[in-house]
């Protein structure tokens, strides 16, 4: 009903998140430090959708990701698997498709609780600071560490 209205789509087989995983390693390469390293990780995070089709097709996931990443950089941004021949093919063509707004929501979703766990790990780690060397309050060895989890429970 949402593609109805929504009247959009987007490569199904594996194909947005292979080419939003290029696109990311491209961004990568112009930030440095620890950003260009949640940069790859979401690239490589994105790309167990096809891992896992290929997977569940009965196909060799790394041979099956390499022939898709193959094609993305040779220009073909709609490459998707075919779960039933196994090879790596337009989507679109083939009729593969996924509701764009699906999608989407997935991708928006799947950042949105990477920002809320890199966040937790900031508050433990500002929490650990803030106790080091405090061995009456929970430094080392204490109840300390989870920033307000210590004391009476």
């Amino acid at each position: 009903a949402t593609t109805v209205s929504d009247g959009r789509v987007v490569a199904g087989g594996g194909a947005i998140e292979v080419e939003l995983a290029s696109r990311l390693r491209e961004y990568a390469d112009s930030v440095t430090g620890r950003e260009q390293l949640a940069v790859e990780a979401f690239a490589d995070s994105l790309e167990l959708v096809p891992r896992v089709l290929a997977e569940n097709a009965g196909l060799d996931s790394i041979d099956t990701l390499v022939d898709l990443r193959a094609a993305h950089e040779a220009g073909d941004e709609v490459a998707g698997l075919n779960v039933f021949s196994g090879e790596v093919e337009d989507t679109f063509e083939a009729g593969v498709v996924e509701p764009a707004h699906a999608k989407e929501q997935a991708v928006s979703s799947a950042t949105e609780a990477a920002n809320l766990v890199l966040k937790i790990d900031d508050i433990i780690a500002a929490g650990d600071l803030s106790t080091s060397g405090d061995e009456d309050e929970g430094g080392a060895g204490g109840m300390g560490g989870m920033g307000g989890m210590g004391g009476a429970m």
